[in-house]
């Protein structure tokens, strides 16, 4: 058992020095839904790391460390999301060797845009693989074809996602939800659904401002009186006022739906985070007669 357990052992080491010798390019997924799919498309030949990764961190609080800023300057290939929502990166790869990709840049999204979640977005990520896809091909023409096989069967993945969307569309469009803040937007407006919640409210929680009276008031009608139908809520920031929503949707009896900014390790793949989000969405909606 001793020497099986020393092979064993030699194997898997050599398996994973083989694996690091086939290594090409590194790159980087300001958060981790990116870099998530950054690796899918890179399979062995490229290793990604991601800067922004902890769901129960508030990432509007991510401090700058000489290690990511190390990390940076060693990128072949950078995946930032833009409208602001991690300019703090701008400076670094400002000058450096990196291609970096914008997925709002990708998306022809000007800096208006105010909702900058575009993850949660259905025609987001087919745009972002494709432009990582010509990014490594172009620094790795070596292995172009299995990185643009990787960007096709990436592709593919989604189409799940996308039959879950239209399963809700068809069965509750025009259906009000109200929200805490616009984290999960996309997604919903994807799905068919009315966002009830006023826009300057969700603008103001996200941006840490106070919102106007009005407002509030509006949201608390909205939860308490069974005019939606689910409260979509961004368990990864909150503070006083989105945590007293929640508890005027629950004594309504109203289902509340979870939502994350990065995507929680547990779903291993940007995918199957839309895809579970997308069901227990679902769930919520059916749970409300």
């Amino acid at each position: 058992m001793r020497y099986l357990l020393y092979g064993v052992l030699l194997a898997f080491s050599a398996g994973v020095a083989q694996a690091k010798s086939q290594i090409v390019l590194h790159a980087v997924g300001l958060e981790s839904q990116y870099a998530n799919v950054m690796a899918q498309i890179g399979g062995p030949y490229v290793e990604v790391r991601a800067i922004e990764d902890n769901p129960n961190a508030d990432p509007h609080e991510f401090e700058l460390s000489p290690g990511v800023a190390r990390l940076l300057h060693g990128a072949d290939v950078v995946v930032a999301n833009g409208l602001g929502y991690d300019s703090w990166a701008d400076k670094l790869l400002a000058g450096g060797k990196a291609t970096v990709i914008s997925a709002q840049a990708v998306r022809h999204l000007p800096a208006s845009t105010p909702n900058p979640h575009l993850w949660y977005s259905p025609a987001t990520m087919p745009a972002v693989a494709r432009a990582v896809a010509a990014a490594y091909a172009a620094k790795d023409p070596d292995h172009a074809n299995a990185y643009w096989r990787n960007e096709q069967a990436f592709v593919a993945s989604l189409t799940p996602w996308n039959k879950a969307l239209a399963g809700i569309k068809a069965h509750y469009a025009g259906a009000k939800v109200a929200v805490s803040e616009p984290v999960a937007d996309y997604l919903l407006q994807a799905a068919g659904l009315s966002i009830a919640t006023p826009f300057s409210l969700q603008a103001a929680v996200m941006n840490g401002t106070d919102p106007a009276p009005q407002d509030v008031s509006a949201q608390q009608a909205l939860l308490s009186t069974g005019k939606v139908r689910v409260f979509v809520y961004n368990q990864q920031v909150t503070d006083a006022l989105t945590t007293s929503f929640r508890a005027i949707a629950h004594k309504a009896g109203l289902p509340v739906l979870g939502v994350y900014e990065l995507m929680p390790p547990s779903a291993k793949t940007y995918q199957n985070w839309m895809l579970q989000t997308t069901r227990a969405l679902a769930q919520a909606l059916a749970a409300r007669q």
